[in-house]
């Protein structure tokens, strides 16, 4: 291994990263649990995907203006270190780490679940194991590989989302001979548009930002590619069409083609119901496939992730410093496997310790999305300001500045509010509250130790 320099290589290439940012929202949620959102909050829930999108398509506008103007596998937590302060990148860095080593564990289950489900005589334990392993193989070799891999999975999962759009389209104008189904009538013939109001709208928005979460990974993955600025200001111009025509088009056509009231949708999810519906053969196994191969993708950017955070909090010294080594194909071996072995401690985890103890971790990560938006519109607040301050030229820049910033900060401030106060989502807040303020008063600790090194150090070269 090289210990000396230490730095990341540039093996992802402009399809890798292209097909990233395509696909890099699609998880296995819009598959299967955008069919709970739809069950809460009826035909309206397309609102909830719209100010969802609309949110994603803002937050990633001013990540964007900060990563052209300064690269970094960081990202935000980087920017939020140099607007806000230390404590503040240690924190969301941390936060976002541990989001993602509890997603691979989640995913890898799902994953687990489905084939087992074609394969009974295998546990879902051990397929979980191998699954873990051989993706957390795929990145330890090279950043190429892991973007090779990403690259045909995403291709699978865009592939199947335009069918999906092209069928649903088709049954909706009655062109699909035999189906049975056609019109729009649905959005309203069962107790209207919005039958359980607004409150249960922003309830399923806050289930959509789940689904959300990954679409700023494009400016992580990008900070191993080269001409990085160019990639990232094309990934984030594309990003409205992304959100329109994978969710917002394909949750229309759902509740277009099915009652909302369909059971169906909250326990099958809203593709297979639709595929049922429309008389489509083998339906459950047609998205089975789907979804093993968006939960396969969302493991592998997983991993990835969380071991690109973890380097760069190693950088800057947050972070354990063997977390940056890396072998001689640019890759963060040790961060890797740091990532791969605390998602192993979460399983373990999920049989050691009481249930309410592992519900409580699970849902420490519940507002983590809406905190990394948080900070990344005060960073791009503050580090605009300073930028225009110094006289400096940005060559990518946030709409309407400051005033779509101010909005989005209050928007986010007041849904967190909000889930406050609805008891299905308070306990979320509440432990990812509890689960930042621990984390703040670790990185706390952790400035003044190495201050107090500084000094120490400082002593011992007067002497």
């Amino acid at each position: 291994m090289q210990t000396h320099k230490n730095n990341l290589s540039h093996g992802l290439k402009s399809r890798h990263v292209t097909m990233l940012s395509i696909a890099g929202v699609i998880g296995a949620g819009l598959f299967v649990g955008s069919g709970r959102a739809i069950a809460e909050a009826g035909p309206a829930t397309i609102l909830a995907y719209i100010l969802a999108g609309a949110l994603v398509v803002l937050v990633m506008r001013m990540l964007a203006e900060m990563a052209v103007a300064s690269p970094d596998t960081g990202s935000f937590s980087t920017y939020a270190d140099l607007a806000i302060g230390k404590w503040a990148g240690y924190t969301i860095g941390w936060l976002y780490w541990w989001f993602w080593v509890l997603i691979i564990p989640i995913e890898a289950n799902i994953a687990a679940t489905i084939i087992n489900s074609w394969v009974p005589q295998l546990e879902i334990w051990v397929l979980s194991l191998v699954i873990t392993l051989l993706l957390t193989a795929t990145n330890l070799f090279s950043v190429k590989n892991y973007g090779e891999f990403e690259f045909w999975l995403a291709l699978v999962k865009v592939v199947a989302i335009v069918g999906f759009i092209a069928l649903g389209v088709c049954a909706i104008f009655g062109l699909l001979p035999g189906s049975g189904v056609s019109g729009v009538s649905r959005l309203w013939d069962n107790g209207g548009f919005m039958p359980n109001g607004f409150g249960a709208v922003l309830s399923a928005m806050l289930i959509t930002m789940f689904s959300f979460l990954g679409a700023e990974v494009v400016t992580i993955a990008a900070a191993e590619s080269d001409e990085a600025g160019k990639h990232i200001s094309k990934a984030t111009n594309s990003v409205i069409w992304r959100i329109t025509l994978f969710y917002i088009l394909s949750i229309f056509i759902v509740i277009a083609l099915v009652p909302w009231t369909d059971p169906r949708l909250a326990t099958e999810g809203s593709y297979v119901t639709v595929l049922d519906t429309l008389g489509v053969p083998n339906a459950k196994a047609i998205i089975d496939f789907v979804v093993l191969t968006s939960v396969t993708s969302c493991l592998n950017s997983s991993l990835y992730t969380a071991s690109r955070m973890v380097y760069s909090l190693s950088r800057r010294g947050d972070a354990p410093a063997c977390a940056q080594v890396t072998s001689r194909s640019g890759t963060p071996v040790v961060a890797v496997l740091l990532s791969t072995g605390a998602a192993f401690l979460a399983v373990i985890a999920n049989y050691l310790v009481p249930a309410k103890v592992f519900g409580f971790l699970m849902a420490s990560s519940g507002a983590i999305a809406l905190l990394v938006y948080l900070v990344i519109a005060v960073s791009q607040l503050r580090l605009r300001q300073r930028l225009t301050a110094q006289g400096k030229t940005l060559g990518y820049r946030m709409w309407l500045f400051p005033w779509l910033t101010w909005g989005v900060i209050l928007f986010i401030s007041g849904v967190l509010v909000l889930m406050l106060f609805r008891p299905d989502h308070r306990l979320e807040v509440v432990s990812t509250m509890v689960l930042a303020v621990l984390v703040v008063c670790s990185g706390l600790l952790v400035t003044r130790r190495r201050a107090r090194e500084v000094v120490v150090g400082r002593v011992g070269q007067g002497a």
